[in-house]
């Protein structure tokens, strides 16, 4: 049996037995969406695109998964409402009542190239991005946030944590990719609209904050204002050192209390999310520039991604035992460093997906192809498929979420085609994504409930549809 905290919330149990399946034998299936009255959120675009690319869909089990998935985040987490007389967009992951920063930019992500044709749509993103700001200017080092900006936490393992937990923190752990996707989204709805609208000076004391943040976290000066302890079993659940994480040199990079799973890092110089910061600070710079004539703030933001950039170049990588020279996944500065990959992404097998490398580069095509194999400690492979897990969950546990970045970052169709099978079952016959399956059984599954995962999902099939028709033309 599998729990995780997050299901400890809501009562869930890996395995348990689920509302009755639908016959998988039938045609068509019936929809596991809210109905209509009870949703969240609807946009005409997306269930314009619902259709549309439904109807390319060959595959009825996977037309209807994507049928259910795509909308879940609107149909189930967004939460809308005015502050101020602005929208303001509170988006849950799922099964847990509280917004990520990193969650809720990911699961609006796949609806970006639809809000210019949408203007309630446009409303949610506004909402989001100002909701998220507010929130960085709370606390930059917290990654989870209560919809009542004045309320205590209410999740029952972090009432305890001992580190400066403020009115409207739901949890407080540092990760760098917290501050990396709310530039991503910020840029991905500039990008998508060239609305100015969110982009005010609220949005860029958060932006300001964000930099200030990355470069108390480079510990130039000491260690900076940041510490975190847990009463837990899991030693992934705290930082050693009182508090202060490992041990680092400063080099340039920035240093990490925990990975996108929310687990503590071994190393504190997260790879994958030290590159995913160049990045969008680059789109930061870009939005800023854009949208506010904001020149100072734009350099600001790409001083911080060249001087990263130029550590990455020097300490980022190391050889594997078989000579192979790749992107480690953390180092301490001190020529220390560990290769694994773990799911959530900022990834080692997730930076094409991303864009922090090209699709083609040599370094990142040897150093997907090592996580994808035993050389990755979290490279599963049973009955049920092979695929990326980590230690949040643990052993034996693939996420479907490594797959789908698989087959986002992959040109090959028989790669794609090959996650895709997967994904489609592995699903316990639920119609969704989940955290985690057994590799042998898909029966046995995490969080029944996580929107991130679903969205994904959607997202790898409009990608699909776009560019590789075809393939989704026949059924698996």
């Amino acid at each position: 049996m599998i729990l995780t905290r997050r299901e400890a919330l809501v009562g869930g149990v890996a395995g348990a037995t689920l509302a009755a399946s639908p016959a998988l034998g039938t045609v068509p299936f019936p929809s596991q969406r809210p109905d209509a009255s009870a949703r969240r959120f609807t946009s005409r675009a997306v269930e314009r695109e619902i259709a549309r690319v439904s109807a390319k869909i060959g595959d009825a089990k996977l037309r209807w998964m994507f049928a259910n998935c795509y909308p879940n985040t609107l149909d189930t987490t967004v939460r809308l409402r005015t502050i101020d007389g602005a929208p303001d967009a509170f988006v849950i992951t799922g099964d847990i009542p509280c917004l990520w920063l990193r969650d809720s930019s990911a699961q609006m992500t796949p609806y970006l190239h639809l809000a210019r044709e949408d203007a309630p749509l446009r409303t949610v993103f506004r909402g989001l991005i100002a909701r998220q700001a507010r929130s960085i200017l709370i606390d930059p080092y917290a990654n989870a946030f209560m919809e009542d900006p004045s309320a205590k936490t209410t999740l029952s393992w972090a009432l305890t944590d001992k580190t400066e937990m403020k009115p409207g923190v739901a949890e407080r752990k540092w990760e760098i990719d917290s501050l990396c996707y709310p530039m991503r989204l910020a840029h991905g709805y500039w990008q998508a609209t060239r609305d100015p609208t969110p982009f005010d000076a609220r949005w860029a004391a958060a932006a300001r904050l964000s930099i200030a943040t990355f470069r108390a976290q480079q510990r130039k000066d000491g260690p900076g204002p940041y510490r975190f302890l847990r009463v837990s079993d899991r030693n992934i659940e705290t930082m050693p050192l009182e508090g202060l994480g490992n041990p680092s040199r400063s080099v340039g990079l920035i240093h990490c209390g925990f990975r996108p799973s929310d687990d503590a890092c071994l190393y504190p110089f997260l790879i994958p999310a030290n590159l995913f910061a160049v990045t969008v600070l680059r789109e930061l710079a870009v939005v800023a520039q854009g949208a506010r004539g904001d020149a100072a703030l734009a350099q600001e933001a790409t001083a911080l991604a060249d001087e990263v950039a130029r550590a990455l170049a020097e300490h980022g990588r190391m050889r594997l035992r078989d000579g192979s020279d790749v992107w480690a996944y953390e180092v301490d500065g001190f020529g220390n460093a560990i290769f694994m990959d773990d799911a959530n992404v900022p990834s080692l097998s997730g930076l094409g997906y991303l864009g922090c490398v090209a699709p083609n580069d040599p370094l990142w095509l040897r150093t997907q192809a090592a996580a994808w194999s035993p050389a990755n400690p979290y490279f599963f492979k049973g009955k049920a498929g092979e695929g990326i897990g980590g230690p949040h969950v643990g052993l034996r546990q693939i996420w479907p979420m490594s797959l789908i970045v698989r087959a986002l970052s992959s040109d090959d169709p028989a790669t794609i085609r090959a996650c895709l099978k997967t994904l489609r079952d592995t699903d316990a016959g639920t119609g969704f994504m989940h955290e985690t399956f057994d590799q042998d059984d898909p029966a046995q599954f995490t969080r029944s409930w996580f929107a991130w995962a679903n969205g994904l999902f959607g997202e790898l099939i409009v990608r699909i549809a776009h560019t590789r028709p075809a393939l989704l033309e026949a059924p698996l």
